[in-house]
Protein backbone atom coordinates (compact mmCIF):
# COMPACT_ATOMS: atom_id res chain seq x y z
CA UNK A 1 0.00 0.00 0.00
CA UNK A 2 1.36 3.72 -0.92
CA UNK A 3 2.45 5.39 2.02
CA UNK A 4 0.04 8.85 2.13
CA UNK A 5 1.90 12.38 3.18
CA UNK A 6 -2.15 13.41 4.14
CA UNK A 7 -5.32 12.29 3.85
CA UNK A 8 -6.15 10.46 0.72
CA UNK A 9 -2.71 11.74 -0.97
CA UNK A 10 0.46 9.79 -1.33
CA UNK A 11 4.14 10.79 -0.86
CA UNK A 12 5.75 11.71 -4.25
CA UNK A 13 6.92 9.27 -5.82
CA UNK A 14 6.67 6.64 -3.37
CA UNK A 15 8.82 8.60 -0.87
CA UNK A 16 9.44 7.46 2.50
CA UNK A 17 7.14 9.56 4.85
CA UNK A 18 9.17 12.08 7.21
CA UNK A 19 6.73 14.39 7.90
CA UNK A 20 6.99 15.92 11.38
CA UNK A 21 10.45 13.51 11.77
CA UNK A 22 13.94 14.26 12.03
CA UNK A 23 15.41 11.05 10.08
CA UNK A 24 16.81 12.57 7.66
CA UNK A 25 20.10 10.68 7.57
CA UNK A 26 17.63 7.74 6.25
CA UNK A 27 17.28 9.55 2.67
CA UNK A 28 19.45 10.82 0.20
CA UNK A 29 16.97 13.35 -1.34
CA UNK A 30 13.71 15.21 0.32
CA UNK A 31 10.78 16.30 -1.47
CA UNK A 32 8.63 19.18 0.20
CA UNK A 33 5.55 21.22 -0.62
CA UNK A 34 4.79 24.65 -0.70
CA UNK A 35 0.71 25.41 -1.10
CA UNK A 36 0.69 28.69 -1.67
CA UNK A 37 -0.75 31.23 -3.80
CA UNK A 38 0.09 34.87 -3.30
CA UNK A 39 -1.44 37.79 -5.65
CA UNK A 40 -3.07 36.88 -8.81
CA UNK A 41 -1.17 38.65 -11.94
CA UNK A 42 -3.64 37.99 -14.27
CA UNK A 43 -6.83 37.83 -14.62
CA UNK A 44 -8.70 34.63 -12.31
CA UNK A 45 -5.82 32.63 -13.49
CA UNK A 46 -5.29 30.74 -10.47
CA UNK A 47 -5.52 27.42 -8.04
CA UNK A 48 -1.33 27.13 -8.35
CA UNK A 49 -1.38 26.64 -4.60
CA UNK A 50 -3.17 22.63 -5.18
CA UNK A 51 0.18 21.79 -7.58
CA UNK A 52 1.58 19.98 -4.35
CA UNK A 53 -1.26 17.97 -3.86
CA UNK A 54 -1.83 17.04 -7.58
CA UNK A 55 1.63 16.47 -8.50
CA UNK A 56 1.71 13.89 -5.55
CA UNK A 57 -1.44 12.21 -6.25
CA UNK A 58 -0.01 12.05 -10.30
CA UNK A 59 3.16 10.27 -8.78
CA UNK A 60 1.41 7.69 -7.90
CA UNK A 61 1.58 5.58 -10.97
CA UNK A 62 5.37 6.02 -11.67
CA UNK A 63 8.46 4.08 -10.76
CA UNK A 64 11.81 4.84 -11.02
CA UNK A 65 12.56 3.37 -14.64
CA UNK A 66 13.87 5.13 -17.38
CA UNK A 67 14.65 2.99 -20.10
CA UNK A 68 15.86 5.80 -22.48
CA UNK A 69 18.52 7.15 -19.86
CA UNK A 70 20.52 3.94 -19.94
CA UNK A 71 17.80 1.70 -18.56
CA UNK A 72 18.51 3.52 -14.79
CA UNK A 73 16.59 2.48 -12.19
CA UNK A 74 16.38 5.77 -10.03
CA UNK A 75 15.00 4.21 -7.01
CA UNK A 76 18.28 1.16 -6.79
CA UNK A 77 20.88 4.39 -6.21
CA UNK A 78 19.01 6.89 -4.13
CA UNK A 79 15.87 7.04 -1.49
CA UNK A 80 13.74 9.99 -1.25
CA UNK A 81 12.19 11.07 1.65
CA UNK A 82 8.95 13.16 1.69
CA UNK A 83 8.56 15.79 4.28
CA UNK A 84 5.06 17.57 4.03
CA UNK A 85 4.32 20.85 3.37
CA UNK A 86 4.96 24.10 4.45
CA UNK A 87 2.65 25.37 6.58
CA UNK A 88 1.64 28.40 4.60
CA UNK A 89 -0.83 31.37 6.35
CA UNK A 90 -3.15 32.23 3.57
CA UNK A 91 -3.41 36.24 2.78
CA UNK A 92 -0.54 36.72 5.05
CA UNK A 93 2.24 36.92 2.67
CA UNK A 94 5.14 38.27 5.03
CA UNK A 95 4.61 35.79 7.64
CA UNK A 96 4.64 32.55 4.59
CA UNK A 97 7.57 33.91 3.71
CA UNK A 98 9.09 33.43 6.91
CA UNK A 99 7.93 30.31 7.10
CA UNK A 100 8.73 28.98 3.89
CA UNK A 101 12.58 30.06 5.01
CA UNK A 102 12.32 28.70 8.20
CA UNK A 103 10.94 25.07 7.11
CA UNK A 104 13.81 24.60 4.69
CA UNK A 105 16.69 25.98 7.03
CA UNK A 106 16.88 22.83 8.66
CA UNK A 107 16.51 20.68 5.05
CA UNK A 108 20.14 22.59 3.65
CA UNK A 109 21.56 21.96 7.32
CA UNK A 110 21.20 17.76 6.05
CA UNK A 111 23.39 18.47 2.97
CA UNK A 112 20.61 16.37 1.08
CA UNK A 113 19.30 17.54 -2.50
CA UNK A 114 15.85 19.38 -1.67
CA UNK A 115 12.91 19.44 -4.22
CA UNK A 116 10.54 21.57 -3.96
CA UNK A 117 7.12 21.69 -5.25
CA UNK A 118 4.81 24.86 -5.72
CA UNK A 119 2.80 27.02 -5.58
CA UNK A 120 3.63 30.23 -7.26
CA UNK A 121 7.03 31.29 -8.14
CA UNK A 122 7.13 33.68 -5.38
CA UNK A 123 7.84 30.75 -3.02
CA UNK A 124 11.75 30.32 -4.56
CA UNK A 125 13.30 33.73 -2.60
CA UNK A 126 12.46 32.55 0.76
CA UNK A 127 13.74 29.14 -0.62
CA UNK A 128 17.42 30.50 -1.85
CA UNK A 129 17.47 33.19 1.26
CA UNK A 130 17.00 30.29 3.52
CA UNK A 131 20.13 28.61 1.53
CA UNK A 132 22.17 31.86 1.74
CA UNK A 133 21.67 31.80 5.38
CA UNK A 134 23.91 28.57 5.79
CA UNK A 135 26.53 30.95 4.23
CA UNK A 136 26.53 29.50 0.79
CA UNK A 137 26.78 32.18 -2.37
CA UNK A 138 24.66 30.85 -4.80
CA UNK A 139 23.97 30.54 -8.30
CA UNK A 140 20.69 30.26 -9.67
CA UNK A 141 19.39 28.50 -13.39
CA UNK A 142 16.34 29.69 -13.81
CA UNK A 143 14.10 28.28 -16.53
CA UNK A 144 11.16 30.17 -17.19
CA UNK A 145 8.92 32.44 -20.01
CA UNK A 146 9.38 35.36 -18.00
CA UNK A 147 11.89 36.94 -15.76
CA UNK A 148 10.09 36.92 -12.66
CA UNK A 149 11.57 39.98 -11.77
CA UNK A 150 9.61 43.23 -11.26
CA UNK A 151 9.82 45.54 -8.08
CA UNK A 152 6.16 44.21 -6.81
CA UNK A 153 2.73 43.90 -8.02
CA UNK A 154 -0.07 46.17 -6.31
CA UNK A 155 2.70 46.81 -3.71
CA UNK A 156 3.78 43.39 -2.84
CA UNK A 157 7.36 42.77 -3.28
CA UNK A 158 7.21 38.98 -2.75
CA UNK A 159 4.48 38.20 -5.75
CA UNK A 160 5.05 35.44 -8.43
CA UNK A 161 6.59 38.04 -11.16
CA UNK A 162 9.06 39.51 -7.99
CA UNK A 163 11.09 36.45 -6.73
CA UNK A 164 13.85 37.56 -9.07
CA UNK A 165 13.90 41.04 -7.77
CA UNK A 166 14.32 40.12 -4.47
CA UNK A 167 17.12 37.90 -4.97
CA UNK A 168 19.12 40.18 -7.39
CA UNK A 169 19.12 42.05 -4.00
CA UNK A 170 19.90 39.27 -1.72
CA UNK A 171 23.81 39.19 -0.27
CA UNK A 172 24.51 35.43 -0.72
CA UNK A 173 23.57 35.25 -4.24
CA UNK A 174 25.87 36.24 -6.65
CA UNK A 175 23.68 38.36 -9.81
CA UNK A 176 26.18 37.29 -12.41
CA UNK A 177 25.61 33.66 -11.72
CA UNK A 178 21.73 33.70 -12.13
CA UNK A 179 20.73 32.79 -15.76
CA UNK A 180 17.49 33.65 -16.82
CA UNK A 181 16.80 30.51 -19.28
CA UNK A 182 14.26 29.93 -22.13
CA UNK A 183 12.77 33.58 -21.78
CA UNK A 184 9.99 34.77 -24.33
CA UNK A 185 7.04 35.89 -24.94
CA UNK A 186 5.47 39.00 -24.88
CA UNK A 187 3.92 38.90 -21.61
CA UNK A 188 7.37 39.51 -19.95
CA UNK A 189 7.82 43.83 -20.03
CA UNK A 190 10.51 46.04 -21.48
CA UNK A 191 11.53 46.63 -17.71
CA UNK A 192 11.93 43.01 -17.12
CA UNK A 193 14.99 42.95 -19.71
CA UNK A 194 16.36 45.97 -18.81
CA UNK A 195 16.34 45.15 -14.90
CA UNK A 196 18.10 42.03 -15.90
CA UNK A 197 20.66 43.83 -17.50
CA UNK A 198 21.12 46.14 -14.78
CA UNK A 199 21.50 43.42 -12.17
CA UNK A 200 23.99 41.92 -14.04
CA UNK A 201 22.46 38.48 -14.55
CA UNK A 202 22.69 36.49 -18.08
CA UNK A 203 19.67 36.09 -20.50
CA UNK A 204 19.65 32.84 -22.52
CA UNK A 205 15.73 33.02 -24.77
CA UNK A 206 14.02 30.24 -26.05
CA UNK A 207 15.32 30.51 -29.93
CA UNK A 208 19.09 30.40 -28.41
CA UNK A 209 18.21 27.07 -26.69
CA UNK A 210 16.59 26.01 -29.78
CA UNK A 211 19.07 27.09 -32.47
CA UNK A 212 21.88 25.60 -30.34
CA UNK A 213 23.55 22.62 -31.81
CA UNK A 214 23.90 20.41 -28.78
CA UNK A 215 21.22 20.52 -25.98
CA UNK A 216 23.36 18.66 -23.70
CA UNK A 217 26.12 20.67 -23.99
CA UNK A 218 23.90 23.85 -23.64
CA UNK A 219 23.36 21.94 -20.87
CA UNK A 220 26.82 21.89 -19.27
CA UNK A 221 27.23 25.48 -20.41
CA UNK A 222 24.22 27.04 -18.21
CA UNK A 223 26.15 24.83 -15.24
CA UNK A 224 29.23 26.31 -15.84
CA UNK A 225 27.54 30.05 -16.11
CA UNK A 226 25.73 29.83 -12.68
CA UNK A 227 28.55 28.09 -10.92
CA UNK A 228 31.12 30.55 -11.48
CA UNK A 229 32.73 32.07 -8.09
CA UNK A 230 29.73 30.60 -6.24
CA UNK A 231 29.21 27.71 -3.99
CA UNK A 232 26.74 25.80 -5.13
CA UNK A 233 23.79 25.71 -8.29
CA UNK A 234 20.21 26.16 -7.70
CA UNK A 235 17.84 25.25 -10.51
CA UNK A 236 14.42 26.77 -10.29
CA UNK A 237 12.01 25.68 -13.08
CA UNK A 238 8.70 27.36 -13.62
CA UNK A 239 6.05 25.34 -15.76
CA UNK A 240 6.06 27.73 -18.40
CA UNK A 241 8.95 27.37 -19.98
CA UNK A 242 7.17 24.50 -22.12
CA UNK A 243 5.18 25.35 -24.91
CA UNK A 244 1.30 25.14 -23.41
CA UNK A 245 1.11 22.12 -25.60
CA UNK A 246 3.23 19.87 -23.87
CA UNK A 247 1.79 22.39 -20.41
CA UNK A 248 -1.93 22.62 -20.47
CA UNK A 249 -1.82 22.98 -16.70
CA UNK A 250 0.87 25.77 -16.34
CA UNK A 251 0.12 29.75 -17.80
CA UNK A 252 -0.61 29.93 -21.57
CA UNK A 253 2.50 30.39 -23.50
CA UNK A 254 3.01 29.97 -26.55
CA UNK A 255 6.95 29.14 -28.63
CA UNK A 256 8.12 27.52 -25.62
CA UNK A 257 10.47 24.30 -24.99
CA UNK A 258 9.03 20.97 -25.88
CA UNK A 259 8.95 18.12 -22.87
CA UNK A 260 12.23 16.31 -24.60
CA UNK A 261 14.25 20.12 -24.31
CA UNK A 262 13.35 20.58 -21.40
CA UNK A 263 13.83 17.00 -19.83
CA UNK A 264 17.39 16.99 -21.39
CA UNK A 265 18.67 20.16 -20.21
CA UNK A 266 17.37 19.34 -16.66
CA UNK A 267 19.59 16.33 -16.91
CA UNK A 268 22.37 17.69 -18.30
CA UNK A 269 22.11 20.50 -15.66
CA UNK A 270 21.65 18.16 -12.65
CA UNK A 271 24.87 15.74 -14.09
CA UNK A 272 26.69 18.62 -13.46
CA UNK A 273 25.83 19.41 -9.76
CA UNK A 274 22.79 21.34 -7.93
CA UNK A 275 22.18 21.40 -4.58
CA UNK A 276 18.57 21.76 -4.81
CA UNK A 277 15.20 22.83 -7.50
CA UNK A 278 12.01 23.58 -7.36
CA UNK A 279 9.15 23.09 -10.29
CA UNK A 280 6.40 25.78 -9.43
CA UNK A 281 3.13 27.03 -11.25
CA UNK A 282 0.97 23.87 -11.94
CA UNK A 283 -2.40 24.82 -11.94
CA UNK A 284 -4.83 21.49 -11.36
CA UNK A 285 -8.08 23.41 -12.13
CA UNK A 286 -6.76 24.32 -15.79
CA UNK A 287 -5.94 20.66 -16.60
CA UNK A 288 -8.53 18.32 -16.52
CA UNK A 289 -6.11 15.65 -17.34
CA UNK A 290 -3.26 16.84 -15.08
CA UNK A 291 -0.47 16.48 -18.18
CA UNK A 292 1.60 19.17 -16.26
CA UNK A 293 0.85 17.64 -13.42
CA UNK A 294 2.44 14.12 -14.18
CA UNK A 295 5.23 15.65 -16.34
CA UNK A 296 6.47 16.95 -12.74
CA UNK A 297 7.68 13.32 -11.74
CA UNK A 298 9.47 13.06 -15.00
CA UNK A 299 11.28 16.14 -14.43
CA UNK A 300 12.29 15.19 -11.09
CA UNK A 301 13.31 11.89 -12.38
CA UNK A 302 15.52 12.78 -14.32
CA UNK A 303 17.05 15.57 -12.09
CA UNK A 304 17.44 12.67 -9.89
CA UNK A 305 19.25 10.36 -12.59
CA UNK A 306 21.84 13.08 -13.29
CA UNK A 307 22.46 13.83 -9.26
CA UNK A 308 23.06 10.20 -9.12
CA UNK A 309 25.60 10.32 -11.89
CA UNK A 310 27.26 13.37 -10.65
CA UNK A 311 28.18 11.74 -7.00
CA UNK A 312 29.20 8.88 -9.12
CA UNK A 313 31.60 10.86 -11.04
Amino acid sequence: MTETIYGNTPCFLGAKNLAGENRLEEVDAVVYGVPWEGAVTWGDYTGCELGPKVMRISSGRYSGYLPELDHIDVFEHIKLGDVGDVDVVPADVEETMERISSFTDPLWKSGKLLIGLGGDHGVTFPIVKSLTNQGKKVGIIHLDAHYDNLPSHEGDPYARCSPFMRLYEQEGVRNESIIHAGIHGPRNKPESGRNARDAGAVTITVNEIREHSDLKALGRQLHEMAAKDVDCVYLSICSDVMDYAFNPGGPVDGNGLTSYELLTLVHEIAKQGIVGMDFVEVYPQQDPSQFSAHLSSTIILYALAGHILHKNQ
